[in-house]
C-alpha cells in the first residue's frame, strides 16, 4: 500500500512539474486594470506589466472558490509576441479567454504585442 502511494504522489509530482516547464500558445488580448480589485484580490494600474490567465489554467488551482488564495496568483511567465517579450505577474483571471490565452495590462500588450488598436495577437509564454 505505501509502495502505491508513493507511486501516486510520483505521478503527481511529475504533471505538475510538465505544466510548469512546457510552454503554452494562445491568443492575447488587452485589459483596463484600473479601478477595481483582481481575482487576486489586488489593485494595479494599467502601466505595470500584468496579466489575467484564462480561467482554464487559473481555476484548477483556487483552493475552496477563492481565487485570493490561488498559488498562481503574483507568479511570473515570460510571454513572446510579434514585437517583444516580456515578464508579466499572474494577477487575474480571465473568463473569456481560451486555453493558453492571456489578457494582459495595455503596457504589457504593448510591449509583447503591438499597438492597442490591433487588440488581439498570438503569444507563446512560460512560468518563469
Amino acid at each position: 500500500m505505501l509502495k502505491l502511494i508513493g507511486i501516486l504522489l510520483f505521478a503527481i509530482v511529475l504533471a505538475c512539474t510538465i505544466e510548469e516547464t512546457q510552454s503554452f500558445q494562445g491568443r492575447a488580448t488587452y485589459y483596463n486594470v484600473q479601478g477595481g480589485y483582481t481575482a487576486c484580490g489586488t489593485m494595479h494600474n494599467d502601466g505595470e506589466f500584468i496579466a489575467a490567465l484564462n480561467s482554464a489554467q487559473f481555476d484548477p488551482s483556487t483552493p475552496n472558490g477563492n481565487p485570493n488564495n490561488n498559488p498562481l496568483c503574483n507568479r511570473e511567465i515570460e510571454v513572446s509576441g510579434p514585437r517583444g517579450t516580456a515578464r508579466v505577474r499572474v494577477v487575474d483571471r480571465c473568463p473569456g479567454c481560451p486555453y493558453g490565452g492571456l489578457d494582459l495590462s495595455p503596457a504589457a500588450f504593448q510591449r509583447i504585442v503591438g499597438d492597442l488598436s490591433q487588440g488581439v495577437g498570438q503569444v507563446t509564454w512560460e512560468w518563469t
